[in-house]
Formats: C-alpha cells, sequence, structure tokens
C-alpha cells in the first residue's frame, strides 16, 4: 500500500455521487475517513486498502437519520463547530469516531413552555402536552379570579343617583332658537315606599322577570354572557339581566351599551346584593323603571295608565304594568306609531293582553295569588284610561315635538328610554310663525265649511298638513290635528293610511317625460294625447288586455261619461281626467312611476300595488312626504329628505348626526320644469282655480279618492311647498269614511276645502316675500299620441251634459258641479283646442284617484277605504330616516 501525499483540506462529498467516486479509484476524489480513523485534523484524508470496504459520508437526510438512531430516539444534539475544514466526531476532537464523521448533537437547554415539542416530529411536535394544557388552564383562571378581585376592590356603589334616576326635562326649541316647550319625566316620577306598593306588583315583576330574586346573588353570569356575546355580533345586549342589576343600571349607570358598563354593572350589582336588602332592592327598582307615557316609577304609571294612586292598583292592573316593562313602545293599547309604524293600536293591544295573560298564570303558578285572585284578574283585561296631554303639549305642539323626537331616534344611537330621561335640547326647523298660521287657516277654513254640531256629516273630519322648503328639506310647519288636549294622538301630518288620489299623477308624467314609453324611444311631450273617454279598456304593452280576478277585462272609469275623446296629458291633468294616466302608467310601466316617485322622496314602504290603480294614487304617503316630493320639482328635480332637526345638545354638548340631509338629483332640470308648467295650468284653468286667490305665481294639483275617503291639494312656490289633506274617520275603528254629504256638498274635491285652506296659509306664510315665478320650461320630448290614437286628433263634437248623475258611480266621483265645456286652452307650447273648463274650482274631469276594484288578478281592493296605519307613510318610514 502507498500512502498518499497529504493535500489540504476540502469539502467533502456526500450521497450516492460521494459513493461512487470513492470506488472508482484514486483519480475519483476524495475518500470518506475509514472505520479506525482518530477523528484529528490530520486524518482528514487518510490511506486503505483497496480490498476494502470502504463507510461512505451520505446526504442530509442520512445524516439526520443517523443523528436519530445513534440518540436512541432521545432529544437532538447540537452539532459540534466545524474544525478545519471537517466536523468534530462526537464527544470532541478526541472523541471515539460513534458518529462516523457526521455531525453530533448536544442537548438543548430547557425551555420554560415547550411548545412546539422538542424530540418530537409530525403531528405529535403541534400537539401540546397534558402538562402545557394544565398550566394553561391554571394560569387563565387565575387570572379571571386576579382581575375580578381587582374589579371588585376598584368599582365601589356610587354615592348619588345618576340622571337617569333623577330624570330631566328635554328643551325643544324653535329654529330662532327661542324655547318652544320643555317637556319629559322630569316632572313626572315620585318615590313611594315597598309598604305603598301593593305586594301582587312586586310579586308580577318577580314572577315575569326574575324567578330567583329572593335567593339568587344579584347577577346572572350567564345572562352577562349572552349580552357579551349578542354585542359582539352587534345584536341588543339587554335581556337576562336580574332585577339587581336593572337597578343598578337604572340608578348608578348610563345606558349605554359597553362591555366596560356591562362590567361595572356586574361588581356593583354584587356589592349593592351585599349592602341592601332584597325588597330596598325591589322598591328601588319599581321608582326608578320606565313605563311609557313618560311615566318613571310606579306611582307615576298609575297615575299616567289608571289616574290613581299605585297602592290602590288591582292584581289585573299591577299584571298590566309589569308587562309594560318589556318594552312601553310595543305593549301600550293606547299604540306609538309616530316612534315605530309596528306599534299599532291594534299590535299593541294584543301584545299587552297576551303577555297580561302569562304573566297572570305565572304569580299564580308560583303561588304569589290565590286560584280566586287568579280568576277575579283574569276575567277582564284592565284596558288603561287614554293618553293625556301633558303640560306644555298642546295645540299643534306636541305633534311638533313628536315629529323631532322621532327625527332625532331615527338618526342616532339614542334610545327611546334614553331620551324620555332627559337632559336633551333640541332645536328644530320649525317656524312659530308659520305653524301658528298652518293652525289658523285650518280653524278658520273648517268654522265656514263644518258644522258638525247640526250635520252628522261633518262629524270626525280630520286635516293632515305640512310645509317644506324647497331646496333644503327642512319642515317649516305641520298641522298634525286637533291637539293632545282633546284626544287626538296621532299625528295627521306624519300618518299611513290616507291614499293620494289624483296627486300622484305628476310622478306619473313625470316618470313619462323622464324615460318615455314602450313605444316612444325617448322622452314624451305632455302633448302627447291619449284617449280621455269613461269606461276604457286599458292595454298591456303586448296590446292584450289587463284582467280583473275572474278573468274579465278591466275598466277604468272617469267620474263623468263626458266624451273627451284623445286630449293632450296637459289637458288630462288640467282636467284631472283618470284614463289618460293609468294607460301612460302602464306604458311607461308602473316600476319607473315608482321609481321616480322615490327618488322625489316618497318611501317605497308607502306604495300600493304596482298595477293599474298605482296611476292614481292608491299609495298613502304622508302628508309631510307629499309636500317634499312636490318641492322636488319647485326645486328644478333636486331633491332633499325632509328633516325637522338641526342640532341636538346633551347635557350642553353636541351630539353629532344632526347636519341637513344631502341633496340628490331625482330628475333633470328639464323634466322638472316641465311638470311645474303644467302644475301651473291646473291653478290657472283646471281643478286648482280656487288657488288663483293666492295672488302669485303657483303649481299644485288637487286629488280626490275612492268614495270620497280623502282628499288633497299639493302645491309650491319656489320657496315653499305645502301639502293639506283632509278625510273622515271612524273614532272606533279608524277606517275612512265617505265625506259625500260633508260640508252640505254632494262630495268634496281636492279642489275644494282643502285647496282654501292651502291658500289661506300661503298667503301668511309668503306675505311680505317676492314672487319669484318658475323658470321657463324647454320643450321637451317627442309628441306621440296613444296607440290607436287618429290623425289628426278630432275635437270632441257632443257637448257636455250640464250636471253629473246625482247617484254615486261604481267608482269615486270628484265632482258634482256642472261637467266642462269645451274651450280654448293655451299652453307654453301654443293652444290647443280640447275642450276646457267652465268651473275650475273643482276636479271636473276625472276621479281623482278613484279606481274600480280588482283591476288585475293578484290585486286586493285598494279603496282607499284602509285603517289608517297600517302604511307605512310616514316621514322617517318607521327605522328609515
Amino acid at each position: 500500500m502507498s500512502e498518499h501525499r497529504r493535500k489540504p483540506p476540502q469539502p467533502q462529498g456526500g450521497g450516492r455521487a460521494a459513493a461512487r467516486r470513492g470506488q472508482s479509484g484514486p483519480a475519483s476524489g476524495r475518500r470518506a475517513a475509514p472505520r479506525g480513523a482518530t477523528g484529528s485534523p490530520s486524518d482528514s484524508y487518510g490511506s486503505y486498502d483497496s480490498g476494502g470496504e470502504e463507510r461512505q459520508y451520505g446526504g442530509r437526510a442520512e445524516a439526520r437519520r443517523a443523528a436519530q438512531r445513534s440518540t436512541g430516539g432521545s432529544r437532538r444534539r447540537a452539532a459540534e463547530p466545524v474544525r478545519g475544514g471537517r466536523r468534530a466526531a462526537p464527544g470532541g476532537p478526541n472523541g471515539p469516531g460513534r458518529g462516523r464523521g457526521r455531525a453530533a448533537a448536544v442537548p438543548d437547554k430547557k425551555r420554560l413552555i415547550d411548545y412546539p415539542r422538542a424530540g418530537k416530529y409530525g403531528w405529535q411536535r403541534w400537539m401540546p402536552s397534558w402538562k402545557l394544557v394544565s398550566g394553561l388552564c391554571i394560569a387563565f383562571f387565575g387570572s379571571l379570579v386576579a382581575v375580578a378581585g381587582i374589579g371588585y376592590a376598584m368599582v365601589g356603589v356610587p354615592n348619588e343617583e345618576n340622571a337617569a334616576a333623577r330624570s330631566q326635562n328635554n328643551v325643544y326649541l324653535w329654529s330662532d332658537g327661542t324655547q318652544m316647550v320643555a317637556a319629559g319625566s322630569g316632572q313626572n316620577r315620585q318615590n313611594v315606599p315597598l309598604a305603598r306598593i301593593p305586594k301582587e306588583m312586586g310579586w308580577a315583576v318577580i314572577s315575569a322577570e326574575n324567578k330567583s330574586f329572593y335567593k339568587d346573588s344579584g347577577v346572572d353570569p350567564m345572562g352577562i354572557a349572552r349580552a357579551l356575546a349578542n354585542m359582539a355580533r352587534g345584536g341588543d345586549t339587554q335581556g337576562g339581566s336580574t332585577i339587581t342589576q336593572q337597578f343598578v343600571k337604572n340608578t348608578y349607570l348610563s345606558q349605554e351599551q359597553t362591555v366596560s358598563r356591562k362590567f361595572k354593572e356586574m361588581f356593583i350589582s354584587i356589592k349593592v346584593g351585599t349592602k341592601l336588602s332584597k325588597d330596598d332592592i325591589l322598591q328601588g327598582y319599581l321608582n326608578t323603571s320606565y313605563y311609557g307615557r313618560g311615566a318613571y316609577g310606579i306611582q307615576a304609571a298609575a297615575q299616567a295608565y289608571y289616574g290613581k294612586e299605585a297602592k290602590d292598583l288591582k292584581p289585573s292592573e299591577c299584571a298590566f304594568l309589569a308587562a309594560l316593562l318589556k318594552g312601553p313602545t310595543y305593549y301600550d293599547p293606547a299604540g306609538n306609531e309616530s316612534i315605530d309604524t309596528n306599534a299599532s293600536k291594534d299590535k299593541n293591544e294584543k301584545r299587552s293582553r297576551e303577555r297580561w295573560a302569562w304573566i297572570l298564570e305565572q304569580m299564580h303558578n308560583d303561588k304569589r295569588i290565590t286560584d280566586e285572585q287568579y280568576q277575579e284578574a283574569i276575567k277582564k283585561y284592565p284596558m288603561p284610561d287614554p293618553r293625556k296631554a301633558s303640560k306644555g303639549m298642546t295645540g299643534q305642539i306636541g305633534y311638533l315635538a313628536e315629529t323631532a323626537k322621532k327625527y332625532v331616534l331615527n338618526h342616532s344611537n339614542i334610545s327611546e328610554k334614553q331620551f324620555d330621561l332627559g337632559g336633551y335640547q333640541i332645536k328644530t326647523t320649525f317656524k312659530k310663525a308659520n305653524v301658528e298660521a298652518l293652525a289658523k287657516a285650518v280653524k278658520k277654513v273648517e268654522k265656514e265649511k263644518l258644522d258638525p254640531e247640526n250635520r252628522e256629516l261633518d262629524k270626525h273630519v280630520q286635516f293632515g298638513a305640512a310645509s317644506v322648503k324647497p331646496n333644503d328639506g327642512a319642515i317649516v310647519a305641520l298641522y298634525g290635528g286637533a291637539g293632545y288636549e282633546n284626544g287626538h294622538f296621532n299625528n295627521n301630518a306624519d300618518t299611513a293610511g290616507v291614499p293620494v288620489g289624483s296627486t300622484w299623477k305628476p310622478f306619473v308624467l313625470a316618470a313619462a317625460m323622464e324615460h318615455g314609453t314602450y313605444r316612444s324611444n325617448g322622452p314624451l311631450s305632455p302633448l302627447s294625447k291619449y284617449n280621455g273617454n269613461d269606461h276604457l279598456k286599458v292595454k298591456n304593452n303586448d296590446g292584450s288586455y289587463v284582467l280583473k280576478k275572474d278573468n274579465t277585462p278591466f275598466f277604468q272609469e272617469n267620474e263623468s261619461d263626458y266624451p273627451w275623446g284623445y286630449i293632450s296629458l296637459r289637458k288630462a291633468m288640467e282636467q284631472s281626467v283618470n284614463t289618460p294616466f293609468v294607460q301612460l302608467g302602464m306604458d311607461v310601466g308602473m316600476k319607473n312611476v315608482a321609481e321616480l316617485a322615490e327618488k322625489s322622496g316618497i318611501l317605497n314602504s308607502s306604495f300600493a300595488d304596482l298595477n293599474a290603480s298605482f296611476a292614481l294614487g292608491t299609495s298613502t304617503p304622508s302628508a309631510i312626504r307629499m309636500a317634499d316630493a312636490y318641492a322636488t320639482f319647485a326645486a328644478a328635480g333636486k331633491q332633499a329628505a325632509p328633516y325637522s332637526v338641526t342640532s341636538v345638545k346633551f347635557n350642553g354638548q353636541e351630539v353629532d348626526g344632526f347636519k341637513p340631509p344631502r341633496i340628490t338629483r331625482a330628475m333633470s332640470e328639464q323634466v322638472a320644469h316641465n311638470v311645474t308648467n303644467v302644475l301651473e295650468n291646473v291653478i290657472q284653468n283646471g281643478t286648482g282655480k280656487n288657488a288663483l286667490s293666492l295672488g302669485r305665481t303657483a303649481a299644485g294639483k288637487t286629488g280626490t279618492t275612492d268614495e270620497n275617503k280623502s282628499a288633497w291639494f299639493v302645491g309650491y312656490t319656489q320657496q315653499l311647498s305645502t301639502s293639506v289633506a283632509m278625510f273622515r274617520e271612524d273614532p272606533k275603528s279608524a277606517r275612512l269614511l265617505s265625506m259625500n254629504g260633508t260640508a252640505g256638498e254632494k262630495s268634496i274635491h281636492g279642489g275644494d276645502v282643502p285647496t282654501l285652506v292651502w291658500t289661506e296659509y300661503m298667503k301668511a306664510a309668503l306675505k311680505g316675500e317676492p314672487d319669484l315665478g318658475f323658470p321657463e320650461a324647454d320643450e321637451i320630448g317627442k309628441i306621440q299620441d296613444e296607440a290607436g290614437a287618429p290623425t289628426p286628433t278630432p275635437t270632441p263634437s257632443v257637448e257636455p251634459s250640464e250636471t253629473v248623475t246625482e247617484s254615486p258611480s261604481p267608482t269615486p266621483t270628484e265632482s258634482s258641479s256642472p261637467s266642462p265645456s269645451p274651450s280654448d286652452t293655451c299652453g307654453f307650447f301654443g293652444c290647443e283646442e280640447d275642450g276646457g273648463a267652465q268651473n275650475g274650482g273643482t276636479d271636473n274631469g276625472g276621479t281623482d284617484g278613484g279606481v274600480s276594484p280588482e283591476p288585475t288578478p293578484t290585486d286586493t281592493n285598494l279603496d282607499g277605504g284602509n285603517s289608517r296605519g297600517n302604511g307605512n307613510g310616514g316621514i322617517f318610514g318607521g327605522p328609515e330616516g
């Protein structure tokens, strides 16, 4: 054997390739150290026997496997540092060489938390040991105990009651900053000792809300956990609290729904439970709880609902008042639609009766009342007294404050309960002079036209009105009814359920000029002609007829059978002829009409079904929304949502969220100006002639509905848009009644009493203001007559009769005055001969909003006689704002 000359150290080869090179002879490269190598640096390359075997260095994977075998599954050892270009053998430079030249491992320093686990591989490496899990659990629960201890030590029972327990008034301001009224619960709370509260009242609350009250510690951990979980999901955090927790929240804490407030409530409740007796806590809870109608505490509630002292309450009445604690907005039978349309009288009474009966049953099951007491109590539902006007909330003030309150609740996170606690200063948009002028106008016309003492049909007549600033949306005035002091708590300016009739037709015309029809391929001119004759079939776009439920053709009626022939849409609007607008609505598409009305400010929740009758005003928006939508025409197509509050302060601090609404564009200027021009003609030559006495440029539209159940006039100048509604209502069922015979007339129309009220008010409201007129209306669209119209359109040759039929037609009648005779009417595109109007003070041409029943197979009989309050036509529409 020869000995090779020593070479300088070089990196070792590895893997199978190195093994092959080692077997190919001296020229093939370096060889692995022999089995007996000492591991010293000088032995990096040694001699070997050509006939013997040599163990080759492996790759990295083989080295790792060898390391695992050599350690017997123990933890891996750190490799020794490379010395002189090669790796040291295990045990140091003079070690035994058992590692066969590979890197050796030494133990890591022991970690405090062995994760990921050393010495484990695959999924076992990531599986925590039982020691780690148990240690973490002990640490977690120990931390909770420490935090709870610290929290309990740091949170003390406040020395004073908070503002909620003391309660304050809310102050409402006119638009000029002067005080309108101070109202709220500040004067409506009295503490009474438990000895003067019937024990049945306490048991009713305990049986309904916290059966374990006298046994528990004062907190409900599971209830708190549910509240926190709901809070994390963005839901309601209320519910699940004990009586002690509710007392603490009412007395010591704010009503905000936050995690910190919930923890404070828990710790204070624990301390209160150790310091106060259960009777003291129950007494405090009954004296600080909110029962609705501005009543805080059981004494105020007994007065508000039953006009008696708390000590005189019967068990049945106690159960009723306990039911209110679940939410007076939805459990007061008087209803609260001004806050939520779901809180109607009928729905509230149903909810109240069900919970009242359930509470009595729980009291009986819990042995809190005897069998005899239960049978006596369940015998009759204790209907509470009607709502009463609180101090200062008389005349129109109650409706103004209610409208402002509703706006605040819908544009902030303030709850009704928080708001009624008081401390708020609300600056409104209402102008005192305008409000007084509107109320004066209604009273004047009522006195002149109505005599309820001597005419039965003049009884139960009501008015609702609103006045809005175009280009802004501010509500400057409203008329809500006869006043809280007279038992009228429904705000007629912001109510639902009163169909608007032909005041809806301008939206149909605007949609035709904005979208065109399925035939026009572009905007339609208001001089396009449609058949205005009575008793016409209505066609779908495919030429088929609209059918009733029995699959027979639907016929649209006018007020009279006068044969108008083919008349322009301008003339049809002037004389309020129905048939042209029903067919026009079908040609434009009722969805397009609804879309434009919604963009103009009408809430879609107040829309009726989109059938043929939709074009005639079967929808039920409020007076506020109608005034605001017509303000869009006055503002050249720009829409601003109606608002009644400009700022809110709580205890002197400004509350965010009460900037004026953003102005959007509902239609083009050209469309708006053309609608205004057509509606100017309604006053100058048509059904709105009674408004001429205003003595200035104005535009407007009359409307009367099925069976003469409501009559409207909506009109505007550039400075002000005002709507006036008139209707009769059954005080028991809240259903609309016919006004045929009211005011000594055969029927009441939008051009009569409502127009007189509108004119009287606008005279006072605009006194001293310049007559701005309206911008010129440029020609729009193209004239395209209804399918089937002859060319040229013939002038009607049949003279109309001097009077209309005395008996009501199958559909509602619009006028009892003489039918029109032909005359020339000049419009902004020239003069046309269409049959004009002699008696413009009434809606002579058609049935304003009157519809024949069952116009489509799926339609219901939308005859305007629905109960008020079933729609959602209010200013804010409930949760929308």
